[in-house]
């Protein structure tokens, strides 16, 4: 998934040196993905669908996916496959959640649900220090998609004796559908993750755009995405045991501020210092906040949870979709990044202001 969701970001500058794509044309190729994603989430909700097999069709369309994205189809075609792995990427995060934290649960291990959403995080390293070496051989866009979507597809391959089909299991989301948005602390839930989704997409994006903008070095400007990927991976390993501790919608909101000041920190320091404090920050919480909100959303709702990851997830693909399109407009009416930045912080502090509302205090009741 960290290869569906998130290879796109180091390969765009790649694209726009080999391919002739503009950054106005990247975010609408990055709202593609998005789009695909709000689909997937919506579907995964909607059609009874069991898990193991989600996770399998999920995994060999985002290798499909990614491996055509080396053809020279056009711009057409671009734009479908990102948004077929898109989709596909959702139903792997929704039924991975799913189908892994009930076990985990159940065995007492629930702990260990920071290893499985490390994953994440350790596909965007991957992506961006396969990416980095490949720029730095001389190699075109079109080798760096079609070599990471030979990986995908190995790892599906190893992947997919771990899921087997169990003839007493449920579909994991569709079979326990039920209106997740009437609880009050529901539709916090929703909005404050939709936040999320439109707050750090922007640097998500163009962070390798912007380091290349700021630096100029591959060499240098190269290594924000790996670091983004490799904060990521640390941080969820790290904070997967503070849960009980802390408690989930603390660490959610800690996390959210970091973000907020990731966001923007490239605007106050400039230069080198602000695009690695930007990947430092923004990469180090956005799968804590997914992992978290998971979490959080469990902890709300129990065994009843599916649905309300769902309506999540679809909340947080629509904020993907606005953020990169909100940038597209900015920079095509003569803007730039700065603007969009400092909104998608604004809204991210707006988010947390919610999420500590009294209303949503009934969460840490037990079930």
């Amino acid at each position: 998934m960290g290869v569906g969701r998130f290879a796109f970001t180091p390969i765009l500058p790649m694209m726009q040196a080999d391919a002739g794509v503009t950054l106005a044309e990247g975010g609408w190729l990055a709202s593609a993905n998005y789009a695909g994603y709000l689909a997937g989430a919506l579907w995964a909700a909607a059609v009874p669908v069991r898990a193991e097999r989600a996770i399998r069709g999920g995994l060999l369309a985002i290798g499909v996916a990614t491996i055509g994205m080396g053809l020279d189809g056009g711009f057409a075609l671009w734009l479908a496959l990102r948004a077929l792995a898109g989709v596909a990427s959702a139903w792997v995060l929704i039924h991975v959640s799913v189908w892994c934290l009930e076990r985990l649960t159940a065995a007492g291990r629930a702990s260990l649900g920071g290893t499985v959403y490390a994953g994440v995080g350790a596909g965007v390293a991957l992506a961006g220090a396969i990416c980095l070496a490949l720029m730095q051989a001389g190699s075109s866009s079109a080798q760096a998609w079609i070599l990471l979507g030979a990986i995908s597809l190995g790892l599906a391959v190893l992947l997919w004796p771990a899921f087997g089909g169990d003839a007493q299991e449920r579909p994991a989301v569709a079979a326990a559908m039920q209106s997740p948005g009437g609880h009050a602390s529901s539709l916090r839930l929703i909005v404050c993750y939709g936040a999320y989704g439109f707050g750090y997409i922007i640097p998500a994006t163009f962070l390798p755009v912007m380091a290349r903008e700021a630096i100029g070095d591959p060499a240098l400007f190269g290594w924000a995405w790996p670091i983004f990927g490799a904060a990521a991976c640390i941080s969820t390993l790290a904070v997967a045991r503070l849960g009980r501790r802390f408690g989930h919608r603390q660490l959610w909101l800690t996390a959210q501020l970091v973000l907020a000041a990731g966001v923007v920190a490239p605007l106050v320091f400039g230069g080198l210092a602000g695009i690695v404090l930007a990947a430092l920050c923004v990469g180090s919480t956005f799968v804590v906040i997914t992992m978290e909100g998971m979490q959080v959303a469990r902890e709300l709702l129990g065994a009843r949870s599916a649905p309300l990851m769902a309506a999540m997830t679809a909340a947080f693909a629509a904020g993907q979709i606005a953020g990169p399109i909100a940038a597209a407009m900015l920079i095509a009416a003569g803007g730039g990044l700065e603007h969009a930045l400092i909104g998608a912080c604004l809204l991210l502090l707006a988010s947390v202001f919610l999420l500590t509302g009294r209303a949503y205090a009934g969460i840490h009741r037990p079930f």
